[in-house]
């Protein structure tokens, strides 16, 4: 399979599969307090098993042709990932999302591997609008929007209920003609 270098620091982002179940575990173990604050995203993989079910979740829909998950791994330690969500080739929509535990935050690779996710959405499946979701306190994820180009469209107030507290969501969008010129540019 692929492994495509996000830069010179050793990060390589790579399909995540199902036989990644135990190396998954281990990762969402080592974040899942961090990851899990605006997101329930691995909650129910609480041993081998579930992590492998979700990862098989993921493989279903990526064969159904409606969403995809990609590991980022850090000198060969998974440390977190994006995905494409609700992907819709004939409508030319998709909403692509991304994780991390603590040991990849502030190195810019969340970035790296969305652009290139993007990248493929656009110019390889003909994706015309490419969303992003995230919670209004998640600065992290609201930064990452920014720095791919990406315009608020507006906030959806309240409409998500996490851990007991209801988040206001925002959602950005970025153009296929947008981000091709924000690319050229780079």
């Amino acid at each position: 399979m692929y492994a495509i270098s996000l830069g010179d620091d050793g990060a390589e982002l790579r399909p995540l599969e199902p036989w990644h179940a135990e190396e998954f575990l281990h990762h969402l173990d080592r974040g899942r307090e961090f990851i899990n604050r605006f997101v329930p995203f691995g909650e129910q993989a609480t041993d081998v098993a579930g992590a492998r079910e979700l990862l098989q979740r993921y493989a279903d829909g990526r064969a159904a042709d409606h969403r995809s998950l990609h590991g980022i791994w850090l000198d060969g330690t998974l440390v977190g990932g994006v995905l494409c969500l609700n992907f819709d080739a004939a409508q030319g929509t998709c909403e692509v999302g991304c994780w991390l535990e603590p040991a990849g935050t502030g190195r810019g690779l969340v970035t790296r591997a969305m652009r290139v996710l993007i990248d493929w959405a656009v110019e390889e499946r003909g994706v015309h609008r490419v969303e992003w979701v995230a919670a209004a306190g998640n600065e992290a994820s609201l930064n990452v929007a920014r720095r791919l180009g990406m315009t608020r469209d507006g906030i959806q107030r309240e409409s998500y209920l996490h851990h007991g507290v209801r988040h206001d969501m925002e959602i950005w969008s970025v153009l296929a003609p947008e981000w091709r010129a924000a690319r050229g540019a780079r």
